[in-house]
């Protein structure tokens, strides 16, 4: 089916620009949205009527959606989730997470995520304000109010808590490896042992009545 964009669409085209498009595509968003009209003689010449209009139209919201650009872009939002020691979140995080992340600051169709976020860590994401207006914001997904900060501040903490427990089973395994040393010492008492060795002594020893002393 062919079109004429009423806005500039990526991928497609700009505004006034006949396109080919699947049928389905232009009756399930292009024409409902308003975004485009059925490429024919009498749309065609109604839009040339209009172009004028349609084009200051498209220059207010562009410039609307700069501005509310300029208030979210570079904008850091924190979203905590429960997650496996490797990093890997236990579900995902989506664009409707997102969304009340920001306080309903954009709607969903705004958010550009091909994929929901299934990892903890930092994650920048596009928002489409405008088909001529876009801004990016960061999604900083964590176990912990803590550990936000941490990746804030550059930290991979997935990477630190395996460098703490691969120290942690290190310093174990060297404890343990002591200890076994220590056993098989030839001069290694276990604790009390002295005690109870002269104790012994002292029960085998015979005991000495006076008159043997004299």
């Amino acid at each position: 089916m062919e079109v004429i964009l009423l806005e500039r669409v990526e991928k497609l085209g700009g505004m006034g620009e006949v396109v080919s498009v699947k049928p389905g595509y232009a009756r399930n968003f292009l024409l409902p949205q308003e975004k485009a009209l059925r490429a024919t003689k009498a749309n065609l010449a109604r839009f040339e009527a209009e172009r004028e209009f349609l084009e200051a139209r498209n220059a207010e919201a562009r410039n609307k959606a700069a501005d509310e650009g300029q208030s979210i872009d570079g904008n850091n939002y924190v979203i905590i989730r429960k997650a496996g020691e490797t990093g890997q979140l236990y579900g995902s995080v989506s664009t409707r997470d997102i969304v009340e992340a920001m306080s309903g600051a954009v709607k969903r169709n705004m958010i550009k995520m091909e994929t929901p976020i299934k990892a903890l860590g930092l994650h920048e994401i596009e928002i489409k304000l405008h088909p001529e207006v876009s801004a990016t914001v960061t999604v900083n997904v964590a176990r912990s109010e803590d550990e936000a900060e941490r990746q804030a501040r550059g930290e991979d903490v997935i990477a630190s808590q395996l460098e703490e427990t691969k120290a942690d089973a290190e310093a174990a395994a060297a404890e343990r490896a002591e200890i076994a040393a220590e056993m098989f010492d030839d001069d290694f008492v276990p604790e009390g042992f002295d005690d109870a060795e002269e104790t012994a002594e002292e029960a085998e020893t015979p005991a000495v009545s006076k008159g043997e002393e004299e």
